[in-house]
């Protein structure tokens, strides 16, 4: 029978980069916790923007759609990076959920109480994605660090954002 075209394991599992593997292990585990929080965020950022009313409801609708678009491409980028580092990423939403900080939305809402919560989350990730940054920078692993400074760039942005709308 011929090998398939997709191996159930990757050809290789242990690159090497020059990251040992220590630091690879650290670094994709790290990047797991930050892939959990981005779809928690994600996805209580998507359900916010469906249920949003009131008078702030058309610039908080637009800019949680930006958000959720960032945030799902953000978790591509990141399980890809863990991918990288040669480990894999979680195999279900049960395991990115185990690894997040967030909260996940159980509770409808007002405009103010979203925005509120939202800027909560982005601060609590931008917290956690410096201080890994600065391992992965410790490490040389300058792609991860080059990666999560673009998110920390994009947290910080999002808290400014969310706040300007219901000051």
């Amino acid at each position: 029978m011929a090998k398939t075209a997709l191996a159930a394991q990757p050809a290789n599992e242990n690159p090497n980069t020059g990251l040992n593997q220590k630091s690879r292990s650290k670094l994709a585990e790290d990047l797991g916790k930050v892939l959990g929080d981005t779809y928690t965020l994600l996805v209580k950022t998507h359900v916010y923007h469906w249920n949003v009313v009131g008078p702030v409801f058309l610039p908080l609708h637009e800019l949680t759609e930006q958000h959720y678009k960032n945030l799902f491409q953000a978790a591509d980028d990141i399980a890809e990076r863990i991918r990288a580092l040669g480990y894999p990423t979680p195999l279900s939403f049960e395991k990115l959920e185990s690894m997040t900080q967030l909260n996940e939305e159980t509770s409808k809402r007002s405009a103010q109480e979203m925005v509120k919560h939202l800027i909560a989350d982005h601060e609590e990730m931008a917290r956690r994605i410096r201080s890994i940054t600065a391992s992965a920078a410790e490490d040389e692993d300058f792609v991860t660090h080059d990666l999560l400074n673009g998110r920390l760039a994009f947290h910080e942005k999002a808290i400014w954002m969310l706040g300007a709308i219901v000051a």
